[in-house]
């Protein structure tokens, strides 16, 4: 019986991370060719919480869970392949003065850093770049506009760059084995490699499709505003990250689970990027997907979108 189900994932290094309305769980192909899932209870933030769980706010909240769920799931799939020698000077004065504690920090520390390149190359970047258009307009909706197409091209760019880099690739398959598992349980078809094989790689939940409607809802918001010095200007846009992060979650929800003409069309341009970031799986590979997602789907109805 076909349905909608909440499940997401994410690819790993080597694997698969899924995660259901109560579980999340991690499966990695190690080395010497033995799957290893980790599965660890979970409930979302947004239903703990009756506040957190309100439309917008919930997006924003999902965001940011869902960055520190990924890295540890990257940090975990990673642990298999890591070797003693490749530890730089800095993990180990980190380890010998924190211990146990070294981990926790080292993955707080490597999220710092990913979050301020993030907002530099794709928020502080684009808005010093519309600034020298200034030159030559002072109309705040033109300037607004060629900043947010500045965004979308570094955005655009970057996703065709990563995507050329061989052991990228290897996750890009793995990101296909995602999809195509949970199209398969969505179907009601037996959970297997060469059922799951049947279907696509691209699938309108992706998270790929929510980065491209952060990217485009930002270009819709920031128009309206004005512009301020430079300084406000980049401030603004962090400020109002987690609220176009809300907009484009609600968005991304509702195309999730509509089959209508509308969500079909929007969906589209997100589902053409995603060629980039997928790629055709094996079996060995949906065989870890499947085994991921089979560790989180819960008894009864709980997974609906």
């Amino acid at each position: 019986m076909a349905k909608k189900t909440s499940i997401g994932g994410q690819a790993v290094i080597e694997g698969v991370m899924m995660r259901g309305p109560q579980r999340i769980a991690i499966a990695v192909r190690k080395p010497d060719g033995e799957i290893e899932i980790d599965v660890q209870d979970s409930i979302p933030l947004t239903k703990k919480n009756k506040f957190l769980s309100l439309p917008i706010i919930r997006g924003a909240v999902a965001l940011f869970d869902s960055l520190i769920i990924g890295m540890k799931s990257l940090t975990f799939s990673a642990s298999f392949f890591e070797e003693e020698d490749d530890e730089s000077k800095f993990d180990r004065f980190i380890k010998d003065k924190l211990g146990d504690k070294a981990d926790n920090f080292l993955m707080g520390f490597a999220m710092m850093i990913s979050l301020i390149i993030a907002v530099g190359l794709f928020f502080i970047l684009p808005t010093f770049s519309a600034n020298l258009i200034k030159e030559v307009s002072h109309n705040f909706i033109i300037i607004n506009l060629v900043e947010g197409v500045i965004r979308l091209i570094i955005f655009l760019l970057y996703i065709y760059l990563i995507s050329r880099m061989r052991d990228i690739q290897r996750v890009f398959e793995y990101h296909g084995a995602e999809h195509k598992s949970i199209y398969c349980y969505e179907e009601g078809i037996e959970l297997t490699p060469e059922n799951a094989a049947r279907f696509s790689t691209l699938h309108p939940r992706c998270g790929t499709n929510f980065l491209l409607i952060v990217m485009i809802i930002s270009i819709i918001f920031f128009s309206f505003l004005g512009w301020p010095n430079l300084l406000m200007r980049i401030l603004s846009r962090i400020v109002f990250l987690p609220l176009v992060a809300g907009l484009s979650y609600e968005l991304i929800k509702w195309l999730g689970r509509s089959e209508s003409c509308l969500a079909k069309i929007l969906s589209y341009p997100g589902l053409m990027l995603q060629k980039l970031t997928t790629r055709q799986p094996d079996l060995k590979q949906l065989e870890v997907a499947i085994a991921a997602l089979k560790a989180v789907i819960p008894e009864g109805e709980d997974d609906n979108w």
